[in-house]
């Protein structure tokens, strides 16, 4: 069956059709990089790893592009509020870059724990200044903008989709709009495309432009860089659901006002982390991170886990009972991965498999291509393991092609060592060296008790020419 994706634009499932046969253009919004992420943030990431992951596997080349928000993101998406990254410049009395550098740095180790591959192209907003000055010389020069208070503003009355994304009305937008917070605009909904009169003294950065020395408005970075980087016009833009109705709203209208066309074919939104009955965010007061799961003991993909069992359109109710239950699913997933692999030779190519396996990889690649369903995905590879019929060399093969897709790190799976007591590991020790003796005194008899001595205690013994080395059998003592 074909891929089909639910498009936010349109509200349906639509069968994904490339613009380029054979490859694929994705922008997943990335991180504002004032503070750690939390496990909310990391949401996303999982669900564009988890797509683009599968898309290859579909066979596509696939171009993937994230931001880093570093300059210009205030803490409300409508031109209001604070500046995140000069609040905590402020705070930790270091400069934004320091801040920007720090954080970023954060978030890619935290990523790299959730198995989530670095996208194809990082770019922060910093290094983009003059990408994002000419797309608003290209909204200018079409008419779409207007000077006011010295700052200059995208007129949404002149765009005749405004609003399309999130189904808004701007006359009952209009109409409903309580407070006008910034006297410039000629409509509540107006977007500032360029700072010069910033609301903060002293801001930490400025650039020179047409229109003065300045900043640019956070919409347009994602707009001049996924362009850059994918074309005018590309297949996938993807990220949280709370971007809807303004951030990708105000993007679609900057980008199609400077190019006339279509600017993205197909928009996937996830839907968020919740903690009881409230989504998780540093406003709510608990902010959990990657970190606080290793620091209670968890591995990341105990949460990589927890998120695939809930489709990424779901609200996901993050609790510590959820996480010790996909931490436990885990775990007997790897029991079961290691157990084929001792049975196994070597695991089956996937385009080798016999009739019953490659049945369970087509049922996981179908539930995969109804809008990324990986709880019926994740159903499918427990039913593969647990299907005694399939030989281990083919189990194994299909396990493996399945995990390329859901990132759970199947492929990279050690038997550890059992730890071994230090009393227990000293007897060993003088037991392995009056054996030792008794060899080289030629008595056998006593060499052999010894032998036996030491395996009473659940340990195997190695004889080779370099000498004799020993670990825990597993059978108790």
């Amino acid at each position: 069956m074909p891929l089909k994706l639910f498009n936010t634009l349109g509200r349906e499932l639509q069968e994904f059709r490339p613009l380029v046969p054979g490859k694929v253009g994705l922008y997943g919004c990335g991180p504002t990089v004032y503070k750690y992420a939390h496990l909310g943030n990391m949401r996303p990431y999982v669900v564009h790893d988890v797509l683009v992951r599968f898309l290859r596997s579909l066979g596509y080349e696939v171009t993937h592009v994230m931001n880093v928000t570093d300059v210009g993101h205030l803490s409300d998406d409508a031109d209001e509020g604070e500046d995140k990254m000069v609040k905590s410049a402020e705070e930790l009395h270091k400069g934004v870059l320091e801040i920007a550098a720090f954080y970023t740095a954060a978030f890619f180790r935290d990523t790299e724990r959730l198995n989530v591959a670095r996208p194809t192209v990082v770019c922060p907003a910093t290094e983009h200044i003059g990408e994002m000055i000419e797309l608003v010389r290209r909204i200018e020069a079409k008419g779409y903008t207007y000077s006011a208070g010295g700052n200059l503003y995208f007129d949404v009355s002149k765009f005749p989709r405004y609003g399309e994304l999130a189904r808004i009305d701007l006359e009952e937008l209009k109409a409903g709009a309580r407070v006008e917070v910034d006297p410039n605009k000629k409509h509540h909904a107006d977007f500032v495309l360029w700072f010069t009169k910033s609301k903060f003294e002293g801001q930490a950065l400025t650039w020179d432009s047409p229109w003065g020395r300045g900043y640019p408005g956070w919409h347009l970075e994602c707009s001049a860089m996924s362009m850059k980087y994918l074309g005018e016009s590309f297949d996938i833009h993807a990220g949280g659901i709370e971007h809807i109705p303004i951030h990708h709203t105000n993007e679609i209208a900057q980008s199609e006002a400077a190019t006339g066309k279509r600017w993205v074919n197909y928009w996937l939104h996830n839907e968020w982390l919740t903690l009881g009955k409230l989504k998780m965010s540093k406003s709510s007061g608990e902010v959990l991170t990657v970190q606080t799961l290793v620091d209670k003991g968890y591995d990341p993909l105990d949460y990589r886990y927890f998120l695939l069992g809930s489709h990424y359109r779901s609200q996901a109710a993050f609790t510590w009972e959820a996480l010790d239950g996909a931490r436990a699913a885990l775990s007997g997933l790897r029991e079961r991965v290691l157990a084929l692999r001792d049975r196994a030779a070597a695991p089956v190519p996937a385009d080798a498999l016999g009739t019953a396996a490659k049945a369970r990889l087509d049922a996981f690649r179908a539930a995969m291509e109804d809008d990324l369903s990986t709880p019926r995905a994740l159903a499918e590879l427990w039913g593969l393991l647990k299907d005694g019929a399939i030989p281990p060399e083919e189990a194994l093969g299909a396990a493996l092609a399945m995990d390329s897709v859901l990132g759970l790190a199947l492929g990279a799976l050690e038997r550890k060592a059992p730890a071994v007591d230090p009393a227990l590991a000293a007897k060993v020790e003088a037991l392995v060296a009056a054996r030792a003796e008794a060899k080289k005194a030629k008595d056998y008899a006593r060499a052999d008790a010894l032998r036996a001595e030491i395996a009473g205690l659940g340990v195997e013994l190695r004889d080779s020419p370099s000498g004799t080395t020993w670990t825990l059998s597993g059978r108790a003592p």
